[in-house]
């Protein structure tokens, strides 16, 4: 069965102006990829440098009635958000995408402590990264749309991450001797409320699960990748999450970003295959050639946004569907995926 080393924490994921490659179950104290020293061997201006370095952040959250999904990205030519959420009580969805000028906000380069906030059009955030108590804290507020073609929403999210009982995985992953990304990822309880179309909703912790995610990335000229992420309660009243991927970093079996948590545990995942045989809006396939992935993900809704500029273009597809199948835990133990809400994500940019 697929093991990788786990390495002992560190501060950064930076050494002496080298980028480190491993897994790791801790924060990272600060990930600053400025630090890098000429990541494309040549003495450039920081500036330009800086320009290079793509991020961003993901909120999943799901109970028996609700799945709420938001994404802050900054590729520094623009930024964008995007705001998926579904009512499985009674059907309704909700879809909010904006382009934002560049570097309209900026991530922090530590979780320990920091805010993220923007306000404009209708719409608010307000992000704390707060590992040092345990938590994350968001806020999101859609004002309603001009002629009642968007309801109002609103949702306070408390995403809970004690030391004891959540395990998250911290991955540093090259691209080239110099160029690398870094990802931290958890599944918790979240707790907090939902309101839409004044309808107040609040989260039973003890029925929700949210997943965390947090990149930056010396990304290639041409970025290719495909996610797909779920996080939910099972039929054993166990909090269960997985996040996958398939991306362009050069060693992708001894470390990787891909994940399993089983009420906080932490299964580390070996490669897998992310495909759609029959085209993107028929059920996808996800498999690994250890035994210990083998998911279908049927996509119910697509989101796309495209940029096609004479010297850029971004592609950005997502899926929101169900997932059927088996995961195996680092136990050898099956953990059954039934019919879990969660998304597909499929991502092009060049610039």
């Amino acid at each position: 069965m697929y093991t990788r080393e786990i390495q002992a924490p560190r501060p950064s994921p930076i050494e002496a102006g080298s980028p480190l490659q491993g897994t790791w179950t801790e924060a990272f104290k600060e990930v600053n990829l400025m630090d890098i020293h000429r990541p494309y061997g040549l003495a450039l201006p920081r500036w330009l440098v800086n320009n290079r370095i793509r991020e961003w952040q993901s909120f999943s959250v799901q109970d028996d009635r609700f799945f709420l999904h938001a994404i802050l990205l900054n590729v520094k030519f623009l930024g964008a958000i995007q705001v998926l959420f579904y009512d499985k009580q009674t059907g309704e969805r909700m879809k909010l995408r904006r382009l934002v000028a560049p570097n309209r906000f900026h991530l922090p380069l530590s979780l320990s402590n920091a805010y993220i906030d923007d306000q404009s059009g209708g719409f608010s955030f307000r992000i704390h990264d707060w590992l040092d108590a345990r938590t994350i804290l968001v806020d999101l507020n859609i004002e309603a749309g001009r002629r009642g073609q968007r309801p109002p929403f609103t949702a306070q999210l408390r995403y809970i991450l004690p030391r004891e009982a959540v395990t998250p995985l911290v991955v540093s992953l090259l691209f080239s001797g110099r160029r690398s990304m870094y990802a931290y990822k958890a599944v918790a309880e979240v707790r907090g409320d939902i309101v839409y179309r004044g309808d107040c909703g609040s989260l039973d912790p003890r029925k929700t699960a949210g997943l965390f995610c947090d990149y930056k990335g010396f990304f290639p000229y041409r970025t290719r990748g495909s996610w797909v992420n779920a996080a939910g309660i099972d039929g054993e009243n166990r909090r269960i999450g997985f996040s996958l991927a398939e991306n362009q970093t050069r060693e992708n079996r001894r470390n990787n970003e891909n994940a399993l948590w089983v009420d906080g545990s932490l299964t580390p995942l070996p490669p897998v295959r992310i495909t759609q045989p029959e085209g993107l809006e028929s059920e996808w396939v996800i498999q690994d050639l250890e035994g210990m992935v083998d998911l279908s993900f049927k996509p119910q809704e697509y989101v796309r946004d495209s940029l096609n500029l004479l010297l850029a273009r971004a592609d950005y597809q997502s899926a929101l569907g169900y997932f059927n199948g088996m995961l195996i835990n680092a136990k050898g133990e099956p953990i059954p995926i039934r019919n879990l809400w969660g998304l597909g994500e499929l991502f092009y940019l060049r610039v």
